[in-house]
């Protein structure tokens, strides 16, 4: 008695189980077959480089899903639950973002150019590298975040980019300003290294941040001296260099 029971129990299951995935694979096919697939459960589908511009997927489950490189353009992804969900280098062009739920989304190099993200909290996404982000939609210290990110990874033009934009929400940011003159002499950009260099350290005297102020000087003493056109000894490029990656640590705090 005991044996038919467990045995009726896995068939039952096992049939559960195969309807699930059955159900899953229809809301799969009908989200590629027709582009409307409003509250379908998509949890982890792979979906790299489709096209689905225009689709309709508000409320739509895509935990986990793959979504890289998709094109997304128009898509209706209102309150679509897109957690730990990847969308790098996806297009995502004038899609409805509004009320997505975006904790540990992959977001990095998509195009959200026109986007609607009214309201949208974009705090525990990645967002390196994202194309036309919308104005408001981050912070300066977000724009910081990821020029520090793309420091690290030697791109100096893109560290510029994002600490232009940390600058412009927010001016009396020493920080950031610090930081760009670093990527602007990695840049071979001397000249905006120091005047960079010295708003710095006008910003930190002024805040009565002595560390910051001594760093900043240092910073100007060392480019003007690999910036001559004989660099006194142990002044070169090398040693400038050497100075930036040992204060490249010291830009963690102002995170």
């Amino acid at each position: 008695m005991k044996l038919t029971t467990i045995a009726t129990t896995i068939l039952l299951l096992t049939s559960f189980t195969a309807i699930a995935r059955a159900e899953n694979a229809t809301h799969l096919r009908q989200l590629l077959s027709t582009k409307d697939c409003s509250q379908c459960d998509l949890t982890n589908a792979g979906l790299v480089m489709n096209d689905l511009s225009g689709a309709k997927l508000n409320q739509a489950n895509l935990v986990g899903a793959n979504l890289s490189r998709t094109n997304l353009m128009g898509a209706d992804l209102r309150g679509a639950n897109l957690t730990g969900a990847s969308l790098f280098g996806a297009n995502l062009t004038g899609a409805d973002l509004r009320g997505a739920n975006l904790t540990g989304t992959d977001l990095r190099s998509a195009y959200l150019n026109n986007a609607n993200v009214q309201g949208l909290d974009i705090s525990n996404a990645y967002l390196e590298g994202v194309v036309g982000l919308p104005n408001g939609i981050a912070t300066a210290e977000d724009f910081y975040k990821w020029g520090y990110a793309e420091w690290q990874k030697n791109d100096f033009a893109s560290a510029i980019e994002n600490y232009n934009r940390a600058i412009n929400l927010k001016p009396k940011f020493p920080g950031a300003y610090l930081a760009r003159a670093m990527a602007k002499f990695r840049n071979q950009d001397d000249g905006g290294a120091v005047k960079d260099a010295m708003v710095a350290e006008r910003l930190f005297f002024s805040n009565a941040d002595r560390q910051g102020t001594q760093v900043a000087q240092a910073l100007i003493a060392k480019i003007k001296l690999a910036s001559e056109p004989t660099p006194a000894s142990g002044a070169g490029n090398g040693n400038v260099v050497d100075l930036l990656t040992g204060l490249s640590t010291m830009l963690l705090k102002f995170f």
